[in-house]
C-alpha cells in the first residue's frame, strides 16, 4: 500500500482490484484496519523481537505477515496463539521462502512467551518450533 494514502483509499484500490467472490468477510476488515491503526506499535514489537534485522530489510512478504500476526497475538484474545502463529508460519512458508516459516516462528513465539510469561507454548523450559 501507498503510505501516502488513507485507509479508506487504500481499501477502496484493494478491493476494486481483487473483488473476490461475495466480498471479503468482516474478519478480513477488523484485521486490515486494526494492522492500519497500530502499526506504529506492532513494527515496535518486530523490532524488539527480530534479534539482527532491521524491519526495513526483512522481505515486505515476511515483515507483513508478521505484521497481521502480532495484531492478532496482541488485539485478538480470540483467537489462539497457536492459531495465530501456525497460520503466519504456513503464509511464510507458502508466499515467501521455506526459511522464511522459520524467521516468523522465531520472532512470533518470541513475542507470545514474553507477553504470555511463560518457557513455550507447552509450558517447556526451551522454545520449539511450533509448526514443524
Amino acid at each position: 500500500m501507498n503510505p501516502y494514502n488513507s485507509f479508506e483509499q487504500s481499501l477502496s484500490v484493494f478491493l476494486e482490484n481483487f473483488p473476490g467472490q461475495g466480498g471479503p468477510a468482516p474478519f478480513f476488515f477488523r484485521l486490515v484496519r486494526g494492522v492500519w491503526e497500530q502499526k506504529e506499535s506492532i513494527d515496535h514489537y518486530i523490532k524488539d523481537y527480530a534479534e539482527n534485522w532491521r524491519i526495513d530489510r526483512m522481505s515486505g512478504v515476511d515483515r507483513n505477515i508478521l505484521r497481521l500476526s502480532v495484531f492478532e497475538l496482541i488485539y485478538c484474545a480470540d483467537i489462539p496463539p497457536r492459531v495465530a502463529i501456525n497460520e503466519a508460519i504456513d503464509l511464510g512458508k507458502k508466499y515467501s521462502t521455506e526459511e522464511s516459516g522459520a524467521f516468523i516462528n522465531g520472532i512470533l513465539d518470541s513475542i507470545f512467551l514474553k507477553r504470555s510469561g511463560q518457557s513455550d507454548l507447552e509450558g517447556n523450559p526451551e522454545p520449539a518450533m511450533i509448526n514443524s
